[in-house]
Order: structure tokens, then C-alpha cells, then sequence
């Protein structure tokens, strides 16, 4: 076991030299932190393997982002960070598992008149287009623009250099800006943003809760942090990007 001095050394000349070699010492090392919260969740509806194996993929990823410079253990660091995954994954398995047919079949007509309306205007529609276009509430029409039919990772692509799996090609589906976590200039722009928005990336990037959860923590409804949420994303990407 190798205790937090050494460990943070080992970060900073992973961070420099980008040796897998190191980056795998540490992950090994934090394993157990993995372990712990997958058996946390175990017996919830999801198998404990699927559990360990997200886990597992959320601590490489976290190993490979963290920055021990920042003040903060790694451990503290990564605990809420892997929680924040483990139920985003639980959520997704529910939505896959029990999305209603009604949402379903809205969700592929929505992506049709979203095709459409592009192909037509050069921009995407809003919600509101979508609502009066299709006939639906607005919540209906959020609910089923979030839908993503579940897809194997190990799932074949063709790419420009041929095929290849779809896990080597695909962005993280965990972080919306996650990339940036290190970067004082997202800092920056987060500090610009109101108090309201600045309270919804806490609650949705940092702490990993869902929309409704953070709906109910700011007394708004999960629509109102849907909008807000792609607002900051917007924002943010416009002034980083």
C-alpha cells in the first residue's frame, strides 16, 4: 500500500510523463476504494460485477484526471467522483430497462423532426418547436431527448482508419466538462456564473446527483435544472472552446 506523500509523487510524474506503467501502480493501489462501493451498491437491481467494472473504469479515468496539487487526497477526491458514476449508471440501467413505450416512441420521433427541422433550418429545434411540433408537454419532450438506447461499448465501429470498438472512440459519457477539471480557466467561468448555476454544476458535476435530486435540493423543477444544466454546458463550452 503506498501512503499518500509517495502517492501524490507518483501523480505528479504521472502527470509528466504519461507512463501507463505508473498510472497502473496507482490504480492498483486505489482499488479497494472501487471494491468498497461497488459492494455499496451490490444487490440494488444491478449485478456486482457491472458495478466493480464501472467502478473500475471510473477510477482509471479519475487517476488519470486528478491533480494532486489541488490540495485534496486522492481518496477524497475520487470517492464522490466514482459514486456520482455508479449512480448515473444505475439511472441510465432504470431508464433502459423501464422508459415507458409512450417516451420511447416519442424519443424516436423526436430525433426524426430533430433531422428534419436541422436539414431544413441549419439549427436544431427547441423544445418548445418539438412540444407544439409533436403534440407533447415540454416535459415529455426533455424526458425523451435525454433517452439513449443503451449501446455495447465493445460494439464495432467504421471510423476513418477503419474499424474499431466503440469504447476507443467514443467521448466519456460521464463528463460533460469534466476534461477541464484542472483547468484554472473553467474555474474562472464557473466563478462568473450565477449563484443559482453555480449551486446546479456543484450539485450535478461534483456531487453526481440527478436532475430530480437536485430539483428537490433547490425547490425547482427537474425541467428547470434540464434547461439550466444545458445552459451552463453552453455557456461554458462558448467561452472555453
Amino acid at each position: 500500500m503506498i501512503d499518500a506523500n509517495e502517492a501524490n509523487e507518483l501523480f505528479r510524474e504521472y502527470r509528466r510523463t504519461g507512463d501507463i506503467a505508473l498510472r497502473n501502480r496507482l490504480v492498483e493501489n486505489y482499488m479497494y476504494v472501487a471494491e468498497i462501493l461497488a459492494k455499496k451498491f451490490a444487490g440494488r437491481g444491478v449485478e456486482y460485477d457491472d458495478l466493480y467494472q464501472v467502478a473500475t473504469e471510473a477510477l482509471i479515468s479519475g487517476v488519470g484526471k486528478f491533480n494532486p496539487d489541488l490540495g485534496i487526497q486522492f481518496t477524497t477526491y475520487i470517492t464522490p467522483t466514482i459514486t456520482g458514476i455508479i449512480k448515473n449508471y444505475f439511472r441510465d440501467y432504470s431508464r433502459a430497462v423501464r422508459l415507458p413505450r409512450r417516451i420511447y416512441s416519442l424519443a424516436v420521433k423526436v430525433r426524426n423532426e430533430t433531422n428534419e427541422h436541422y436539414k431544413k433550418h441549419g439549427v436544431k429545434p427547441t423544445v418548445k418547436q418539438l412540444s407544439q411540433k409533436l403534440d407533447a408537454s415540454e416535459e415529455d419532450i426533455i424526458e425523451a431527448m435525454e433517452y439513449h438506447a443503451p449501446v455495447s461499448l465493445d460494439a464495432t465501429v467504421k471510423g476513418e482508419d477503419g474499424e474499431g470498438l466503440l469504447y476507443d472512440i467514443v467521448a466519456d459519457p460521464h463528463d460533460g466538462f469534466e476534461t477541464f477539471e484542472d483547468s484554472e480557466s473553467l474555474r474562472t467561468e464557473i466563478k462568473k456564473l450565477d449563484p443559482t448555476e453555480q449551486k446546479v454544476v456543484s450539485l450535478r458535476f461534483v456531487d453526481g446527483k440527478s436532475q430530480a435530486e437536485v430539483g428537490k435540493i433547490l425547490g425547482v423543477s427537474q425541467m428547470f435544472v434540464s434547461r439550466a444544466e444545458k445552459k451552463i454546458v453552453e455557456k461554458l463550452k462558448d467561452a472555453l472552446l
